[in-house]
């Protein structure tokens, strides 16, 4: 689940035979396989959830929405290879599927990663335009806009990454079947250092502007409360720094790896460098799956609109439940009592209130 299917025995520096250049594959196994479980058993319901109550939102013209929900299945979808690569990891990095199967979930999982980073980006500059440029983004920030943007993300990261099927498959022994480890191929340091500029850097600096302009004309909102104030400034905060917790390890090696194959000198330093290096570079690799299950309580749990969606549907559900208990103890004690269909009609009037419009701030 790394850079290229398989690691390889040769250094393409001296074309010398490298059979102790073997990668410390049991170290970290642990943390690994618990992080990924931990994510998916957090990100999966979280992002269930919120791929409907962003989709309601999408039905309601908010435009941020479509970024939102397109997120949402973008980490629901990455969340599905997480059990293939735990189950990989435990197993001493023994890829027991074919080689087909080792490339589609690789792609699945990197295209996800980009795009979840690419939507992030298109979030904060959402709620920077309506934010900073309010009466101007009126006639800007349209659902049409937004769902295009979200297609052409799509499409270029997925056709970004077409050459993962085409790169060459084989086993350094027999029996031994990696998937996606580090490897010195020269395309692909290639490959790496595009990933950092255009994956990471770009991002990066796209995140700090956005959210320090949304931060910068809030505080001097004379129209906000405090604690409105308050919850704005650290929602721009947190999406940095998950963003950096996330991504800048993985990347900062990937970055650290393509520079030293390339101007280190000797076969032993650079087989040294990567062997030193592989532990904290899978760890990095699982921490950006974390990104997936936070994103729902950052981001979406933190729009008004969905958090009212959230509350109305769970005082309805609170509602039946206390109406089937009262319910249940009027017939154990043989009393009568109000007809069902009232009950619920009272319910109904009481947790559903007339939709307000778009989340203020943008979001």
């Amino acid at each position: 689940m790394h850079d290229q299917l398989v690691t390889g025995t040769v250094s393409p520096l001296t074309n010398e035979s490298l059979p102790s250049c073997e990668p410390p594959y049991d170290n970290g196994r642990l943390p690994l396989v618990l992080l990924y479980s931990i994510v998916l058993v957090i990100g999966f319901p979280a992002n269930l959830l919120t791929v409907y109550l962003t989709w309601l939102q999408v039905r309601r013209k908010n435009v941020l929405g479509i970024y939102l929900w397109s997120l949402s299945v973008c980490d629901l979808t990455y969340l599905f290879t997480l059990p293939l690569w735990a189950y990989y990891v435990s197993h001493n990095h023994q890829w027991p599927w074919s080689s087909t199967v080792c490339k589609l979930t690789g792609y699945i999982f990197f295209n996800n990663m980009y795009i979840s980073i690419f939507l992030l980006c298109c979030v904060s500059c959402d709620r920077y335009v309506a934010v900073v440029y309010t009466v101007e983004s009126r006639g800007l920030r349209r659902q049409r806009i937004a769902v295009l943007i979200a297609l052409c993300i799509v499409l270029l990261v997925a056709i970004g990454h077409i050459p993962v099927f085409t790169m060459r498959e084989g086993n350094a022994t027999e029996g031994d079947r990696r998937c996606f480890e580090p490897s010195q191929d020269s395309v692909v340091i290639g490959f790496n250092y595009s990933r950092f500029v255009v994956g990471f850097l770009i991002p990066l600096l796209l995140l700090l502007v956005t959210n320090h302009g949304i931060m910068s004309n809030v505080r001097r909102s004379t129209g906000l409360r405090r604690e409105q104030k308050a919850r704005v400034c650290w929602l721009a905060v947190a999406v940095v720094v998950l963003f950096l917790i996330c991504f800048a390890p993985y990347h900062v090696i990937l970055l650290a790896r393509a520079v030293m194959v390339n101007f280190h000198q000797t076969t032993d330093g650079t087989c040294h460098f990567m062997t030193t290096l592989y532990t904290p570079y899978t760890i990095s690799l699982g921490l950006s799956t974390v990104n997936s299950a936070i994103n729902p309580i950052l981001y979406v749990l933190s729009s008004d609109n969905i958090r009212k969606e959230l509350s109305r549907g769970l005082a309805q559900v609170c509602n039946r439940a206390q109406l089937r208990s009262r319910y249940d103890n009027s017939q154990n004690k043989i009393q009568p009592t109000k007809n069902s269909s009232e009950v619920n009609a009272a319910a109904e009037t009481e947790t559903n209130k007339d939709h307000q419009g778009p989340d203020r701030l943008g979001f």
